[in-house]
């Protein structure tokens, strides 16, 4: 009998173990890394290993809702598969086959507009699937526009523009070895624009554009009050994953300010070292409607296409529900801050401590 995904992959390690083996060294540096020290990747996982649960017992358990909604649209499990740009290095099918991953599983995905086949064939590829667009501001005002209405019209559910990347940063394992993706090579010209992109175009998209607008890429309460304070529908709490700004706080570290400051005027995505279910829930107790995972699906991609997503998104959902149960729950509705509080880390925090049965080189950290 032939070996199924569910026999081959049993736990989230197996994943990252086998999509190592299949990339090059180019395409796992791009993976896993982040900016200069990378600093801000291990404060994203010093800042979830840095809670503790608080369970309570004797509670019927026996039947767990898991789901969740974002912008009128039922989740599965409240975990988006967040914007990655040049998928195509980890699969041929790139978004397009994340984007039938989700709309199988039943959650969402954002495509970033770096990565292909584009935003009109990774919503064919969708189908009636939720999916949020997400866009580097790399043209004047008119590309801008085109990029708003050619995302409308192919039946997104949300635009995401990106914030955080004014420079793009120094990825030093790249630098090191001389390497420059191709797939997203930036003329300079472009560059300017989104050094140039400010607060008066947030205005504008709003006023213009009647979709749900997300800013990803916000850390503080001042940006995120700002925020809405416009009129934005969604902020996305992100460090970039760490790949931006060096010597960042933590996503975790930031959340629950943020949460307090918009008081429910808005939604809320947060991303940033989120491995494990156990992720999922902290960051819903913090106050998140939904997270969103970056590094974490790749793995899936680049070990078993669109199926390896699936089944990792599976897992997760079995590490969700165990961890709801366990808590004495059954709904992310019925969570509070009494279920969780500070915690001393027990490992040194880094882009694959959450997975303490992985047998990586050093060079994997």
């Amino acid at each position: 009998m032939p070996e199924t995904l569910n026999d081959r992959f049993q736990n989230i390690h197996e994943f990252i173990k086998v999509a190592r083996a299949n990339l090059n060294r180019n395409a796992w540096d791009y993976l896993i890394g982040a900016s200069e020290t990378e600093t801000t990747v291990a404060r994203n996982r010093m800042a979830l290993d840095s809670l503790g649960f608080r369970p309570r017992v004797l509670c019927d358990v026996s039947e767990i809702d898991c789901s969740a909604s974002l912008f009128g649209r039922k989740l599965r499990i409240p975990v988006l598969l967040a914007p990655v740009g040049s998928l195509e290095s980890f699969d041929p099918d790139s978004g397009a086959a994340v984007a039938k991953a989700a709309t199988e599983f039943g959650n969402g995905m954002i495509l970033s507009c770096v990565s292909q086949p584009g935003l009109e064939v990774t919503a064919e590829a969708s189908g009636d699937g939720f999916k949020i667009y997400q866009l580097y501001v790399l043209g004047d005002a008119d590309w801008v526009d085109d990029q708003f209405r050619r995302a409308i019209e192919a039946g997104y559910d949300a635009f995401c523009v990106t914030v955080d990347t004014d420079r793009y940063s120094r990825r030093e394992r790249d630098i090191a070895k001389r390497y420059q993706r191709r797939g997203v090579v930036v003329r300079n010209d472009a560059r300017v624009f989104q050094a140039q992109h400010n607060w008066r175009d947030v205005e504008r998209y709003r006023a213009k554009f009647a979709i749900p607008l997300i800013l990803k890429g916000i850390a503080t309460v001042e940006d995120a009050k700002r925020a809405v304070e416009l009129g934005v529908d969604c902020v996305y709490v992100s460090n970039h994953g760490g790949r931006q700004l060096d010597h960042g706080l933590g996503s975790i570290d930031v959340l629950p300010e943020i949460v307090e400051a918009i008081g429910g005027k808005a939604r809320i995505i947060v991303d940033g070292g989120i491995s494990r279910g156990t992720d999922v829930v902290k960051a819903m107790i913090l106050g998140a409607d939904a997270v969103a995972v970056g590094r974490l699906y790749v793995y899936g991609l680049a070990a078993a296409g669109g199926p390896g997503i699936v089944r990792l998104l599976e897992i997760l959902q079995h590490e969700i529900t165990i961890c709801l149960a366990l808590l004495g729950v059954t709904s992310f509705a019925a969570l509070d801050k009494s279920y969780i509080c500070p915690a001393r880390p027990v490992v040194p925090p880094h882009v694959h401590s959450a997975f303490p049965l992985l047998d990586l080189p050093r060079e994997t950290y």
